[in-house]
């Protein structure tokens, strides 16, 4: 049975979200090739103990321990089934000219028409979002001039990699400025970066999302914290929250009427509250608050 549900998460993700899995980052893809492969070996491993009859107490305890493995990497496997983007054709560069989208293993960058600004943006995608959901709601962002960057987390958990940016900024030398933000997980990653010692980040947005540490004392650090009023996942209460654990300087700004699903292109997410706002609109305010944040 183990073998057999390994085996049907991995086949379940490849035919439902294939495309999604494939434009982000190659972790997630290994660990379904893994999975599949692990669920083949226990298939024949147990095929082969049933044909020699053998069932003995020990032998079943040593089959246990694998087994019981296995399905825990595919429950895992399938609960980090990503969001598709809703706009995945973005990626391909149309509706800003001159604007240039170069889609690489580890990073969508959306590189401005004409002189950059000098100031770089790097974005953090929420918990299981395709970084693509992200691309069109940050073209005006790069249409103003600034190098936009959004990374793709391993797995789609930007926690498990808060160090993305300063890859990124090492790629950029000529960048002079950075700021880095993100959405729900991804702005708890992009904080811990701007935290972090060596971090270059001179500016930190937050959408609909709060730091893990407190940044209270970093008084040399620009916040802008973009939340909506109707979101069901980081609620205004956990965004008032926050102030304490940000700079008395930082800017907040409520989007009125917006959800947690506002942020990006990937249909409704479970758990969020119930829209107020056209979601073109509630895009727009969210823009707006970025490139003030930028500015």
């Amino acid at each position: 049975m183990a073998g057999l549900g390994a085996v049907g998460v991995a086949a379940w993700v490849a035919v439902t979200r294939w495309t999604t899995v494939a434009a982000g980052n190659p972790a997630y893809t290994w660990l379904l090739v893994a999975l599949a492969v692990a669920g083949v070996v226990m298939l024949a491993w147990s095929t082969r103990a049933r044909k020699r009859r053998d069932r003995g107490g020990w032998n079943r305890a040593v089959r246990a321990v694998p087994a019981i493995v296995l399905v825990v990497a595919a429950v895992a496997a399938g609960w980090l089934r990503p969001f598709p983007a809703t706009t995945p054709d973005a990626v391909a560069g149309a509706g800003v000219a001159d604007l240039t989208v170069v889609d690489l293993t580890s990073t969508i960058e959306l590189r401005p028409p004409g002189q950059a600004s000098g100031t770089g943006f790097v974005f953090y995608p929420g918990a299981r979002v395709d970084p693509r959901a992200y691309v069109a709601i940050l073209r005006p962002v790069a249409a103003a001039g600034h190098l936009v960057v959004i990374v793709k987390p391993p797995l789609g958990l930007a926690l498990l990699e808060s160090s993305q940016a300063a890859a990124v900024v090492a790629a950029h030398p000529e960048v002079g400025r950075w700021v880095v933000g993100g959405h729900s997980m991804g702005g708890v990653a992009a904080a811990s970066y701007a935290a972090a010692a060596g971090s270059r980040a001179a500016g930190l947005v937050l959408w609909a999302a709060y730091p893990s540490g407190n940044l209270s004392a970093r008084t040399n650090l620009a916040v802008t914290s973009v939340s909506g009023t109707a979101d069901g996942l980081t609620t205004p209460a956990d965004v008032e929250a926050s102030r304490a654990s940000l700079p008395s300087s930082t800017r907040f700004v409520a989007v009125p009427g917006a959800v947690h699903a506002d942020f990006g292109d990937y249909g409704p997410q479970p758990g969020d509250g119930a829209p107020g706002i056209d979601h073109a609109q509630a895009q727009e305010r969210i823009v707006a608050a970025t490139l003030a944040a930028l500015s």
